[in-house]
């Protein structure tokens, strides 16, 4: 059973759901709130008015197939953290790897066995969770935070990101990771120095890994500072994805009981992180952390 903060949601899409009913039932007692379409269409119909926590996808379907419909759905800015999850009696790899290209999350072979998909769900949905979490605390304190998939594409991005992005002539809308170089090396160890990108006059744009955000998911922090300058103490810094999240929340002005809340765990293990943001900052006290990321934020 689940412990979240709302009652998560998952749209079942397939083409003959009545055969299926089995498993609408596990998802119902398993504390879902179960959507379903028909078809692909009708599936994109739904997600115009709901954001669903998850997306259990049938493969072949009449009309849209289930590739193309998950091609679409991840064309939407607003549904690419939905994990979607193919249910599927191609087990296959040219089938499995088109599943995967086309923006799926996993899949699960028919004839579908309950508990396998109850734990995959589940895993995926407190993922994606914590992934949108963590997102939304880099939007908070305005970093140029991306988020590269294990495709090497770019599967999000936030303002300031955007915002450093085309100041570098690089469109915002269309950017893929190649202008990244090396994803792969990039993202292999959020312990190395950021990574001089691009110049332009006299300022220089600079990327830096902040480790795994999710399934072969990797978030990167964009820096752009003038040319032989130094990065910012928070940038230099080397704060794991959740520190940045506590020290976002921080700034926010957020007591420890209310991070806590936010992001799912104790007071005590927000005062643990705040010990680690404390040092790696060189600061002793949580007004002088939340000033450096204010100033940060407004560079």
């Amino acid at each position: 059973m689940l412990s979240e903060f709302h009652q998560p949601v998952v749209l079942v899409v397939d083409d003959a759901p009545d055969s299926l009913g089995f498993l609408c039932d596990a998802l119902s007692q398993a504390g879902y709130t179960v959507l379903i379409a028909h078809d692909g269409a009708s599936a994109l119909a739904r997600l115009e008015w709901v954001v669903p926590d998850a997306i259990l996808l049938d493969a072949v379907m009449p009309g849209l197939s289930g590739f193309e419909t998950c091609r679409r759905i991840r064309e939407e800015p607003g549904l690419t953290h939905v994990p979607i999850i193919f249910m599927t009696g191609l087990s296959g790899t040219a089938e499995v790897v088109e599943g995967f290209t086309a923006g799926g999350t996993d899949y699960v072979v028919k004839p579908l066995r309950v508990e396998e998909v109850l734990a995959r769900l589940t895993a995926h949905v407190r993922n994606a969770r914590a992934v949108r979490i963590a997102r939304q605390a880099v939007d908070v304190a305005g970093l140029g935070g991306l988020v590269v998939d294990a495709l090497g594409r770019v599967a999000w991005r936030s303002p300031r990101a955007g915002e450093c992005l085309g100041q570098f002539g690089i469109d915002p809308a269309a950017a893929t990771a190649d202008w990244l170089g090396d994803p792969a090396g990039l993202t292999a160890d959020p312990a190395a120095e950021a990574r001089l990108l691009r110049e332009q006059g006299d300022q220089a744009l600079y990327a830096r890994s902040l480790g795994a955000v999710g399934l072969g998911e990797h978030m990167l922090l964009l820096d752009v500072r003038k040319r032989g300058e130094s990065s910012t103490r928070i940038a230099g810094a080397q704060l794991t994805p959740r520190e940045a999240e506590v020290l976002s929340w921080l700034a926010k002005g957020k007591t420890n009981r209310d991070i806590g809340d936010i992001l799912g765990m104790s007071p005590r293990t927000v005062n643990k992180h705040l010990e680690h943001i404390y040092e790696k900052l060189g600061v002793e006290t949580r007004a002088a952390a939340a000033a450096l990321a204010m100033r940060a934020s407004s560079d």
